[in-house]
């Protein structure tokens, strides 16, 4: 039987003093789409159903974490609508006390369906995920043919009424340089804010090389070759974007720049796998299972010691640039984007 959670909790500050306060929650490992930086083309081995953890029990790490100070929740996968009744989850970590946002990084390719329910589950924040509006160079990346999909997916989001929609494009060389523009034309005129991604190390196919990189800075000349931005100087302190707003005050956009300039003094972030594995960066190679605990009949105090002791060890970074920088075992999908 479930112990009560205590009323106080240590707070969640790492090694490196860093405040933890955001958990990313994979709901599933399964995706309709094989994204080249990220999922092989075919014979993707997917997890037993029974091996995901139910909404129960996301909910009771949700209650838990909450009561340590984390009070923001992602959910991903995978393709998270591709989860069997997703909004009852939502509606369940909608009345965890404590939490204030629920955001969610989707395809997209289900949100024509399923944008409603979810907004009104508690659903408030949407990271979409697309990396071009070529046609071809959609299929290429994606290897599906449904670029219209994804786009009905974000008419009905906006109608929705999201309280934002955030485009997240990964940006490659010699693909995404065509597309920069498209898409900030897009996000400008549809009042989405555009981010784009280094490329970074999380393929199945371990094709990643540093190379490969389009880099932030190489972005930003294509951007500003048009389009006069203005820095947003604390942007770094709230998440993982350089952000910088349109000089004529028509949106703004925000630029990852994982491999080139990572920001993990200000990681303030742990994720949760959908097979109950915590990690407590993206890159990852230790893990430890909240699944085994909770399925054990472990106390909330036992989870809570096991939270504890993986954040204080959370690495300073990722290492993708230096020697000894060791690939995650899993994949981008089965981690949890």
């Amino acid at each position: 039987m479930t112990q009560s959670t205590e009323q106080t909790r240590p707070t969640l500050i790492d090694g490196m003093g860093r405040k933890i306060v955001n958990l990313r929650i994979s709901v599933t490992d399964r995706c309709n789409f094989r994204c080249t930086y990220c999922m092989p083309a075919d014979n993707v081995e997917f997890m037993e159903r029974g091996e995901l953890l139910s909404f129960e029990e996301i909910t009771r790490i949700a209650r838990i974490v909450s009561s340590m100070g984390i009070n923001r929740l992602r959910l991903t996968g995978g393709e998270p609508t591709m989860r069997k009744d997703l909004p009852k989850l939502i509606r369940m970590l909608d009345a965890v006390d404590g939490i204030d946002d629920i955001a969610m990084t989707t395809n997209a390719f289900f949100l024509k369906d399923q944008a409603n329910d979810l907004k009104e589950a508690g659903l408030q924040r949407l990271n979409v995920s697309l990396d071009a509006l070529d046609k071809e160079k959609f299929r290429h990346v994606n290897r599906r043919d449904c670029l219209e999909q994804v786009l009905e997916g974000l008419k009905a989001a906006s109608k929705a009424g999201f309280k934002s929609i955030k485009i997240n494009a990964v940006a490659v060389k010699n693909f995404s340089e065509t597309e920069i523009l498209r898409l900030i034309e897009m996000g400008r005129s549809d009042g989405f804010e555009i981010r784009f991604i280094e490329f970074m190390p999380l393929d199945s196919d371990q094709v990643w090389e540093r190379d490969k990189v389009l880099f932030g800075h190489e972005i930003l000349d294509i951007i500003k070759a048009k389009y006069e931005l203005v820095p947003i100087s604390n942007s770094l302190e709230i998440g993982p974007a350089s952000e910088y707003n349109f000089a004529d005050g028509k949106g703004k956009i925000g630029i990852i720049t994982a491999v080139s300039n990572p920001f993990c003094d200000h990681c303030n972030r742990i994720r949760m796998t959908a097979d109950g594995k915590l990690r407590t960066c993206l890159f990852s190679t230790s893990e430890y299972d909240l699944k085994k605990l909770i399925r054990s009949e472990a106390t909330d105090a036992d989870i809570v010691e096991t939270i504890l002791g993986a954040v204080a060890l959370k690495e300073p970074g990722h290492k993708i640039n230096l020697d000894d920088f060791e690939r995650p075992t899993r994949a981008m999908h089965a981690i949890g984007g």
